[in-house]
């Protein structure tokens, strides 16, 4: 849907940020009116609410926060998306994922990996969710393919225990692989070993990169919260 140009707005834009223009410049138009009240320009009878009703500097205040909430409305009509601040912490924070940190301690020390970045890996996986799935056919909190867990002697890949020791395991032997470069063994643990060995490291797939950079971000946030442990399981 197409909209016509208003104020410095190009054209083509959705209706809902055309709206959200139109409330804007109504905005401007108001302050501008309301400092020059304030300067003595002009009298307060002046003021005009959005819709040309007469208003005084208390109802020019209450036009104000309507407008601002219409606003806020009319931009999550048009994304499709709640309006809601950005909430800081809860997942890449170092905390989720709590019940499973013992099972991921002895899983990394029986392979020899930093439990941080199993802990990331089982995060960008499946968010610590036992049953997810994937529309490919991986499941568990390590994201196991059918293939690839029963080759790790994985029977039931939606077992918690299991699949954080099968993917521990797969992750061991992409280190070795690798020769203990982790960011390779984790871009082959989302791209295939194949991909990796035929670009002579990560390959240049915009969803492996972002992968391995979303791994070491939250094994880095782990780390931070949880040094003893970390250390300890390296020692």
């Amino acid at each position: 849907m197409s909209a016509q140009s208003l104020g410095g707005v190009a054209t083509g834009i959705a209706a809902g940020e055309l709206a959200v223009a139109q409330r804007v410049q109504q905005l401007q138009a108001l302050i501008e009116s309301a400092r020059q009240v304030a300067g003595g320009g002009l009298p307060a009878s002046t003021l005009a609410s959005p819709a040309g009703a007469q208003s005084s500097n208390t109802n020019f205040a209450s036009a104000l926060q309507a407008a601002t909430t219409a606003d806020a409305a009319s931009v999550a009509g048009a994304s499709g998306a709640a309006y809601q601040p950005v909430v800081q912490g809860g997942a890449g924070s170092g905390e989720a994922g709590g019940e499973y940190e013992s099972l991921i301690d002895q899983a990394a020390s029986r392979n020899g990996l930093d439990p941080a970045v199993l802990h990331g890996l089982i995060e960008q996986e499946s968010g610590f969710d036992p049953s997810a799935t994937s529309s490919a056919g991986a499941s568990g909190l390590t994201q196991l393919m059918p293939g690839t867990a029963s080759s790790l002697g994985v029977t039931d890949p939606l077992d918690p225990a299991e699949s954080i020791e099968g993917g521990a395991r797969y992750l061991g032997q992409l280190m070795t692989q690798f020769g203990g470069n982790t960011e390779d063994a984790l871009a082959a643990y989302n791209a295939g070993p194949g991909a990796v060995q035929q670009y002579g490291g990560i390959p240049p797939y915009a969803e492996t990169q972002s992968y391995v950079t979303k791994v070491l971000g939250y094994a880095e946030a782990y780390r931070q919260s949880h040094p003893a442990t970390v250390t300890g399981a390296l020692a």
